[in-house]
């Protein structure tokens, strides 16, 4: 299965999971993420471990920091889901939203893009780190999704 975001609405991306593959947790806005990564990196390949570590990392800073204002009256919501083949993450923030950027990091003429005073590097590593990556229409809830091949098992041969 090959899911394509810009395609899906929330709810469609949910069903094209099985319903019992779906995992949800949620944490106050803060800085300190190391229980919430703890638990998100349980079940992801090890060959890619280090970048989607890094990528959601960068989503829930955004979502705790930008979105949430470091509120700790307001949460982050995390759902996610894992395949043979496939991860994706629903990060869900309650602020006020944000103008999500349009196209892919490839047509940023700059590698590390910047506007309104801020950086841009945490969305340049989503789109470096994820195959496919979508705001909802007020900025308020990320998919991420991304492909993987499981490790062939290796064939052992007796002498």
């Amino acid at each position: 299965m090959t899911v394509d975001l810009a395609e899906l609405s929330t709810e469609q991306l949910t069903a094209s999971f099985n319903r019992r593959a779906w995992k949800s947790l949620s944490f106050p806005s803060t800085l300190y993420l190391q229980p919430i990564m703890d638990v998100l990196m349980q079940d992801i390949p090890n060959e890619h471990q280090l970048e989607v570590q890094l990528g959601l990392q960068e989503a829930l800073v955004n979502a705790a920091r930008h979105g949430n204002s470091l509120d700790p009256s307001k949460s982050v919501s995390i759902r996610y889901a894992k395949t043979n083949r496939e991860l994706c993450w629903i990060i869900t923030d309650e602020g006020q939203g944000f103008n999500t950027p349009t196209g892919t990091c490839d047509n940023w003429s700059d590698p590390v893009p910047c506007e309104s005073g801020e950086c841009g590097r945490g969305l340049f590593i989503l789109f470096q780190v994820f195959d496919q990556v979508k705001w909802n229409n007020n900025g308020t809830q990320l998919a991420l999704y991304k492909r993987y091949s499981q490790p062939r098992r290796k064939n052992f041969s007796f002498f």
